[in-house]
């Protein structure tokens, strides 16, 4: 049977930081919200998107009202759920999706626990469905140049790497669900995970793993890849930045060099998602194996003890404000 031509997305968590770009993602591919949920109420962004959508508070009504489409006739029913709730539902909210007959696209981390990942192979084998998951950095056109420029690299060399990313957080953060290491995994995987899928996918396994400093804050450490080592720092405290944070103004630096040069990427994030959407509707998308490497990384980084500043460390750790 012939997928229909419009098809039908529900969203998970449609009043969060993220889910605008899942929004903008369906609309762009030509597709229709027919449903979300969000506990809260906060979600007049929808108007900027769709106006016809069903919107629920409570997650028992959404997914009655999932499960009563389940029913209808093809052209009705959901076809995806977009996934964009707090990283601790994740792996609740990508059963729901295969339990009502659609494909999950779940935001990162896919799950924070490793051992969540094979019973979702088995699921998806049960259902007929597939998970998708939010790698966008592995679509950015500069990184994918480099990626091919690492490709080239002889065997046995290894670039030298640093990774930059600080973004200024006030008070909330701490405060909400990302504060929480239970909930998010804390920063090494809320924030980590995009950093950490990308360096994987850019240069190879990990062969060797160091941490530094882990706070709830800021963590930085030590990575030995198959192709590179990393030397890596994490902050949402604005006094990492190397400028002044205004509000309103720029409140985030990112940096990554390669063998002492900028990869510059700090533009083009805009349209990522929705090429991933493209990508996902053609049956291209990223997986749960492609997640994996990523995901036990930032698992063995949050269980890890901290050894404290080393010839190794990145130039940030001697600089930053450290807390207990």
């Amino acid at each position: 049977m012939a997928p229909p031509a419009v098809l039908n997305f529900a969203n998970v968590g449609v009043a969060g930081y993220v889910a605008p770009r899942h929004l903008k993602a369906v609309k762009d591919t030509g597709n229709q919200l027919l449903c979300a949920y969000d506990p809260s109420d906060s979600v007049g962004v929808l108007d900027k998107y769709f106006f016809d959508t069903r919107y629920f508070n409570e997650f028992e009504r959404f997914d009655r009202h999932v499960e009563k489409l389940r029913r209808r006739p093809e052209a009705e029913r959901i076809h995806y759920v977009s996934i964009c709730s707090p990283n601790y539902l994740h792996d609740a909210h990508i059963r729901f999706a295969l339990r009502v007959g659609a494909h999950a696209i779940c935001e990162k981390p896919l799950v924070i626990n490793p051992w969540n990942l094979d019973p979702l192979i088995e699921l998806e084998q049960e259902y007929g469905r597939r998970i998708y998951t939010i790698l966008q950095l592995r679509m950015h056109p500069a990184l994918i140049a480099l990626r091919a420029e690492v490709s080239k690299t002889p065997p046995g060399r290894k670039h030298e790497v640093v990774l930059t990313y600080v973004t200024a957080r006030g008070g909330w953060y701490l405060h909400s669900w990302k504060g929480n290491v239970d909930l998010s995994g804390g920063l090494s995987t809320n924030i980590g995970i995009h950093f950490f899928d990308l360096l994987i996918w850019l240069f190879g396994r990990v062969e060797g793993n160091e941490l530094h400093v882990s706070e709830s804050r800021k963590a930085s450490g030590f990575l030995e890849l198959e192709r590179a080592t990393v030397k890596w720092f994490l902050s949402v405290d604005r006094g990492d930045l190397p400028f002044v944070a205004v509000p309103g103004q720029e409140t985030t630096h990112r940096s990554i060099t390669v063998d002492g040069k900028e990869v510059a990427f700090s533009e083009g994030f805009s349209d990522l998602h929705t090429e991933l959407y493209r990508e996902i509707l053609a049956g291209r998308g990223f997986g749960i194996e492609d997640a994996r490497p990523s995901v036990v990384l930032a698992h063995t980084i949050r269980n890890a003890v901290p050894v404290g500043a080393t010839a190794r460390s990145h130039d940030f750790v001697s600089r930053s404000r450290l807390f207990p």
